[in-house]
């Protein structure tokens, strides 16, 4: 089968990809679309180490072809959004409803692929959405409606998951509260969409690409800026929440510094693991915080289909985060396209099953 692989110098789409049978409390799904999301491209740039080979891709949906033993929340022939959350439902963080600190969930990735050679690949956030078919824990599969796109549904498993749930489930953001976005993209569509199902009174989008002005307003947005240095003019006395969709150290002191007292500013880009962030302590002695957010805080078994109601209600965005598709041949182009920001989300297609006309 087909998918796209990182040998450690350069990803290509190959054709002799192979996938084990689903055991026991495993699904096997045929991927019909997945987003193309920074972290992909940031495996491939090395800000995020990992073991190669490895199957890139973990913001995906599809329809499930088998389940192991024990599996029953899901059958042959359900449409399923993805989730990298691999929690194994057992330990002290899943049983407070904290899957995304499970510490079975964070960083042992797996080889249920092999090259035709006989090669083993390893399994990127224990997902590979860039295959044709894939094997995940059943905790990851979570059943949505058939009428959502599948092209749509894909983004879901990580852009929605971690933008509207950092606002959410993370920050949560009150009705009448104000709202800083650092980076209008795909992340940061998610986070602006997220402030407008808070209610929040004032959301202001930060970028420094103006062709953004148009959709970050779509997604939510009261204020589009270019620069931070004009967040003040809008909010005198600084924000109540602050979300850096970047991933760039500077910003970290310049989300820290424009928040009001009692502020949080909320760190969702994606940093180099040594990277190293400075700002002054005492900018902090009012009540203000810093918190760190992994993939918003989720529980997806609960929050994607609360997301799928919400998308069907007409009130959560999705087929506009869409901005252009691809075969799963055509990675390189799309790739270039959201490295260069072009896009909100590129999704890269499997095969014909990306079922759902979309809403209206």
């Amino acid at each position: 089968m087909k998918g796209v692989v990182f040998d450690g110098e350069r990803a290509r789409v190959v054709d002799d990809l192979v996938v084990r049978d689903p055991g026991p409390g495993e699904v096997l799904v045929a991927v019909a679309a997945a987003g193309l999301c920074h972290s992909d491209l940031s495996v491939i740039d090395g800000t995020i180490p990992f073991p190669v080979p490895v199957v890139l891709g973990h913001e995906g949906a599809g329809v499930v072809e088998a389940v192991g033993a024990g599996v029953t929340h899901v059958t042959p022939g359900d449409h399923v959004a993805l989730s990298t959350l691999a929690n194994c439902g057992a330990c002290a963080d899943c049983d407070r409803g904290r899957p995304t600190m499970c510490r079975s969930a964070i960083g042992r990735p797996g080889t249920p692929f092999t090259r035709g050679d006989g090669r083993p690949v390893h399994q990127f956030a224990s997902t590979s959405a860039f295959a044709e078919r894939t094997v995940v824990r059943a905790v990851q599969a979570v059943r949505i409606p058939p009428s959502l796109p599948l092209t749509s549904a894909a983004l879901i498993g990580c852009g929605v998951l971690t933008g509207v749930g950092a606002v959410l489930n993370r920050a949560r953001v009150r009705y009448g509260d104000t709202v800083v976005v650092i980076g209008a993209g795909g992340i940061g569509l998610n986070v602006l969409q997220g402030a407008r199902l808070a209610a929040a009174s004032v959301i202001v989008a930060v970028d420094a690409n103006p062709a953004k002005d148009a959709v970050a307003r779509r997604f939510g947005a009261t204020h589009f800026l270019t620069d931070t240095a004009a967040v003040r003019d809008v909010l005198p006395t600084g924000a109540d929440h602050v979300f850096e969709c970047v991933g760039r150290t500077g910003l970290v002191r310049t989300a820290v510094g424009l928040l009001d007292r009692h502020g949080q500013a909320v760190l969702l880009g994606m940093t180099a693991p040594t990277a190293e962030a400075a700002f002054p302590p005492a900018s902090l002695f009012l009540d203000k915080s810093i918190l760190g957010c992994r993939y918003g805080s989720s529980r997806p078994q609960h929050d994607i289909p609360r997301y799928a109601r919400l998308y069907e209600e007409g009130r959560l965005l999705l087929d506009e985060l869409v901005t252009a598709v691809h075969p799963v041949e055509d990675f390189a182009r799309a790739a270039d396209d959201a490295h260069h920001g072009r896009v909100a989300r590129g999704v890269l297609t499997m095969g014909p099953r990306t079922a759902g006309a979309g809403r209206g």
